[in-house]
């Protein structure tokens, strides 16, 4: 029998709304009239993390592959007839340089089956190797095997803290109890994020199966996955793999033989950033508000209902399966001292390359945002900092971009490693909106529990806003300093706690910044509108009028062969001159 050919099509959350399902539909049409129906098979992945959609592989039945990107329905009959029936590749359409680039610099673990198996599919998982952890977990190791392998490996948690993975097991585990809890925190709230949605969109069994050999191992008989409903691909994905899970055994009762039983309850989460907090979340799931506790006890004393609890979040979790089949030893052999394996972070800004990337723990941020980044996205603007660890993270200038990624010298800087949201910002960028857009975000999603959030993050809000509107006051920088340095002592979660992070650096790095918009009332970047002053560069102007054509308000004045007159009086300051001008003529 003559090996098929594999059409591979990603339909993730990206993939789908770039029109994956369409040009999936008419590929099969098109197979099906040139009668290559029998020769390829059309399959359904996830995203792969450059999100260039639509994005298709062609494997032929020999193994070569060809991947094209921004593939449309148009595309579909030149792709057919040219490249599977004449065997000439569609060149204009094949990934080029810049993806293989990309994808040359990651060491891909969590994501190895994102875009390469159909995560609808328990079959595709298993023919990977999915499962084979959880046997050799069941069959091979007593629970206290499981726990100690994992801490061998030196496993820390993904979700932003950094907690040792196998420590946390071990000590719900020794905790008396009727029951235990076990908890996959799926609630990706920071703005950019989106590691854990494609993980569950594409690879929904590794997380599932990591789920379970953690109830296994902390001696747990039911587990939560709490995704936010924001996410409806992956949590349609996770109920076909939950409910394919148990038509194989490897959920319910007596699990494999092994008299071990353990049920899977997926919560859908309202939205709330808050959330994402464990407490918070336990709250949630009980069907409370959620709103963070007090610690201690910790979760895993006192946890769901009373009961210890484990909470892992969605990446930490897919590497456990990994861990148990290939060792501690394959797992520590990537990483630093203190920081073992790899991670996924979204890379987003002003980079080339945007999407998902995961790397070896201790690579540096310049080998990040030049490597699988791609350098800086604007031709003639240099890089000027880099916005790691979420909403609650830190800016981190030029002079650190030799920082190796690793939970100590992140910390070290003044930065979080966050669950992973990774921001890149050129010198186009005004680093005193950047903390107040941050801080905007952790001020509306704050539960407002305790006053150093409830109030403080206001308080730093509107000195803010003030500074961004040529109002502020000479002890406004140090006034920050001093209630930033308040609330993240004082708050009641990690929330609160960091949400003070993104004023402190931007402060720390960029005091002179601050400085400009209050002493000389000026935004270096020219991004604050209150504070600029729209003038024409003669020595750059060449007269050509395109900056008073595109004015909408007329307050700029020109004759053919003059230079351009701005009448402040009139500008609403609306910038279309600036983009008009192709001579950057206009400051």
């Amino acid at each position: 029998m003559a090996f098929k050919g594999k059409v591979l099509i990603c339909q993730g959350t990206s993939g789908v709304s770039g029109g994956a399902h369409i040009v999936s539909e008419a590929l099969k049409q098109k197979l099906h009239e040139s009668g290559l129906s029998d020769r390829y098979e059309i399959k359904r992945v996830g995203d792969r993390g450059l999100f260039r959609d639509v994005l298709i592989d062609i494997i032929s039945p020999n193994g070569y592959r060809w991947t094209y990107e921004r593939v449309s329905v148009e595309d579909v009959d030149e792709i057919v007839e040219s490249h599977l029936i004449r065997g000439e590749p569609v060149k204009r359409l094949l990934a080029g340089d810049d993806y293989r680039m990309f994808f040359e610099g990651q060491l891909r673990w969590v994501l190895k089956n994102c875009g390469e198996i159909d995560p609808e599919d328990i079959e595709d998982y298993i023919s990977v190797g999915g499962y084979e952890a959880l046997r050799k977990a069941l069959h091979e190791m007593t629970p206290e095997d499981v726990i100690n392998e994992i801490a061998a490996s030196g496993l820390r948690g993904r979700g932003g803290a950094g907690f040792p993975t196998g420590v946390k097991w071990r000590i719900c585990r020794g905790y008396e109890a009727p029951t235990r809890y076990v908890i996959c925190n799926a609630d990706e709230g920071d703005p950019g994020a989106f590691m854990d949605r494609s993980v569950l969109e594409g690879d929904p069994h590794s997380v599932i199966e990591g789920l379970i050999i953690a109830g296994y191992a902390i001696g747990a008989s039911k587990g939560f996955i709490y995704c936010r409903a924001e996410y409806p691909l992956a949590i349609r994905r996770l109920k076909i793999a939950l409910q394919q899970a148990r038509d194989k055994g490897f959920i319910g009762k007596d699990i494999l033989g092994s008299g071990f039983s353990f049920d899977i309850v997926l919560k859908e989460g309202a939205g709330a950033f808050v959330c994402g907090e464990e407490t918070a979340l336990i709250a949630s799931i009980e069907g409370r508000r959620g709103m963070p506790r007090a610690r201690p006890p910790f979760p895993a004393e006192k946890g769901l209902w009373g009961m210890p609890t484990v909470i892992n979040n969605v990446e930490t979790l897919a590497n456990v399966p990994r861990i148990i089949v290939n060792g501690a030893g394959w797992f520590s052999s990537v990483g630093t001292d203190g920081s073992k394996g790899t991670k996924v972070f979204a890379l987003a800004g002003k980079v080339k390359n945007t999407g998902l990337v995961e790397v070896p723990m201790g690579v540096t941020l310049r080998q990040l945002v030049f490597g699988p980044g791609g350098g800086m996205a604007r031709k003639g603007y240099a890089f000027k900092a880099v916005q790691i660890g979420g909403p609650s993270g830190g800016c981190l200038p030029e002079e650190l971009l030799d920082t190796p990624i690793d939970y100590e010298s992140l910390t070290q800087a003044g930065a979080i490693m966050g669950s992973g949201g990774l921001i890149v910002l050129d010198e186009g960028t005004c680093m005193v909106d950047v903390a107040k857009f941050f801080l905007s975000f952790t001020v509306a999603e704050s539960c407002g529990k305790c006053i150093p959030c409830r109030v403080g993050l206001v308080r730093l809000y509107e000195v803010l806003d003030r500074i961004t509107k040529g109002e502020g006051v000479e002890g406004d920088i140090e006034f920050l300093e001093l209630l930033g340095s308040a609330i993240r002592e004082t708050a009641l979660c990690g929330l609160g706690k960091t949400a003070p992070n993104p004023v402190l650096t931007t402060v720390r790095y960029f005091r002179g910044e601050y400085e400009a918009h209050i002493k000389d009332r000026r935004c270096p970047a020219g991004v604050c509108v209150p504070l600029l002053r729209f003038e024409v560069d003669e020595g750059k102007c060449i007269k050509c009028g395109r900056c008073a054509r595109v004015c909408p308000v007329g307050a700029i004045a020109w004759e053919r062969g003059s230079f351009p007159i701005i009448d402040r009086s009139k500008c609403i300051k609306c910038r279309a001159c600036i983009i008009e001008c192709p001579e950057h003529a206009i400051n």
